[in-house]
């Protein structure tokens, strides 16, 4: 049976679906938005992406069968963006934006989990955890004592890729990340909490189940 619409299964304070819905909303795409609740995955995803961790987009295009499914952030965010990028954030150092988003996935994120959950990771201290963190912080407060964005006066695909983690760092303790020695890194977090694309992927929604009518989520210029 074919699809209306793409169909993306997020949870909204998951990093990585963040990041996907960035992109979605920057790329000024619709999708069937399904909330899910993490202990209760809905049967379709599962059915769909067996792995079960989000984000997850299922592309309307063929059938049932031959329908293509993307299953990790980054794909869903460089597949929006090279679906359409009214805002240009693929007009940018894409080797250095690459470079920073393995950075960010590959070692920043190891040490934000442990430091968010130091009581299940015993082997170092949570401020041993938070320092080995501040590495890539420290590279990112160089890169934007330079630059209004990550890589230029203009957002790029790096941010949006990058400050989903960054917040959720910085939310581990507010009075600890916000008495650090980053002022723009700080900077760039507050303006990005408090733009209007960051506040529209925040949204809540109620979780999805059987029968609820569609969610469509974002279009729009921001």
């Amino acid at each position: 049976m074919p699809l209306s619409q793409h169909r993306l299964y997020s949870f909204r304070r998951c990093p990585y679906a963040m990041r996907a819905r960035l992109g979605i909303v920057f790329a000024e795409l619709q999708v069937e938005l399904r909330e899910i609740v993490l202990k209760n995955k809905p049967a379709q995803m599962l059915a769909i992406s067996p792995k079960g961790t989000v984000p997850v987009l299922e592309l309307a295009e063929g059938d049932s069968v031959t329908r293509r499914v993307i299953e990790e952030s980054r794909e869903i965010l460089e597949w929006a963006l090279q679906e359409n990028d009214p805002h240009g954030l693929l007009n940018t150092d894409l080797a250095s934006a690459n470079a920073l988003i393995d950075r960010n996935d590959n070692e920043f994120k190891h040490w934000l989990d442990r430091y968010k959950y130091a009581d299940r990771h015993p082997e170092l201290t949570q401020l041993e955890y938070r320092q080995q963190g501040e590495v890539f912080l420290q590279v990112l407060e160089e890169l934007l004592g330079k630059n209004t964005y990550l890589l230029g006066d203009n957002t790029s695909i790096a941010d949006i890729g990058i400050m989903p983690f960054v917040r959720q760092f910085a939310h581990v303790d507010r009075d600890v990340f916000y008495g650090l020695p980053y002022p723009y890194l700080q900077q760039w977090l507050k303006d990005w909490l408090e733009h209007p694309a960051f506040q529209q992927v925040m949204i809540k929604f109620k979780p999805w189940q059987e029968g609820d009518q569609a969610v469509l989520f974002a279009k729009g210029s921001h």
